[in-house]
């Protein structure tokens, strides 16, 4: 075949092979982030469902609270609650992301979570293969502009992010005294995402080596290796 742009010893095949490793003994480890401080806090009540639903399908689950977190570069990465969020990031091998909608957008809260997030390495992100699932709450009627934009960073952080997603229109309504949802459509749609993200949680993970390696990267590794040790032999 004539690809004369390809770098041979860069390029791979998709190996079947590699899709099919040993599933890992453990149960899957799910973080999940919501974007809210407040005391009557409508994603933290729906995190919570999640969490709940997550635990009874077999998930080991960490909810990570923003409260003491700074403003992203206002502080050191040693910062006892970065390194919390850092830490719990690389444990994860799913994660749920939940925010109120603010003027039309994704909380400061919730985008503050994801600032804090390093890029080590250049283009290897901590987050990179692990799934995502998206969820809103809305005190009006139902939108997807928190939504959507979740989606863009998910992608951007190269986050295998499943299809289906909840938007909660109206919150107030949708939770009791106790923080607890009420049974609705809107309930069974947070079930259906939290089935879906722990069916592609347990197709992806300990594959996620191979799912996310790539040939740009791959050729240029092979690049800087040549360049070290063309700089060692002189």
């Amino acid at each position: 075949m004539d690809l004369p742009g390809l770098d041979r010893d860069s390029f791979r095949l998709p190996r079947p092979d590699a899709l099919r490793e040993a599933f890992p003994a453990h149960k899957p480890r799910i973080l999940l982030l919501y974007g809210s401080l407040r005391d009557r806090s409508y994603s933290r009540f729906l995190t919570f469902e999640a969490q709940r639903l997550l635990d009874a399908m077999g998930a080991e689950t960490h909810v990570y609270h923003a409260n003491g977190l700074p403003l992203p570069d206002d502080a050191f990465a040693d910062h006892p609650k970065v390194q919390e969020l850092r830490e719990a990031m690389l444990w994860s091998e799913g994660q749920v992301w939940t925010s109120p909608e603010r003027h039309g957008a994704m909380s400061a809260v919730m985008k503050a979570q994801i600032d804090w997030i390093p890029l080590p390495g250049g283009a290897i992100r901590p987050t990179q293969g692990r799934t995502l699932a998206l969820m809103q709450v809305s005190g009006g009627s139902q939108s997807f502009n928190a939504l959507n934009q979740m989606r863009v960073l998910g992608r951007w952080m190269r986050m295998v992010t499943i299809p289906n997603q909840s938007s909660v229109a109206k919150a107030w309504q949708e939770f009791d005294e106790a923080g607890r949802m009420k049974p609705s459509s809107f309930y069974d749609r947070v079930v259906d995402v939290m089935e879906e993200l722990m069916k592609f949680t347990l197709l992806t993970r300990g594959v996620t080596d191979h799912l996310t390696d790539r040939y740009s990267e791959r050729k240029e590794s092979a690049r800087k290796l040549g360049q070290r040790v063309g700089l060692s032999s002189q």
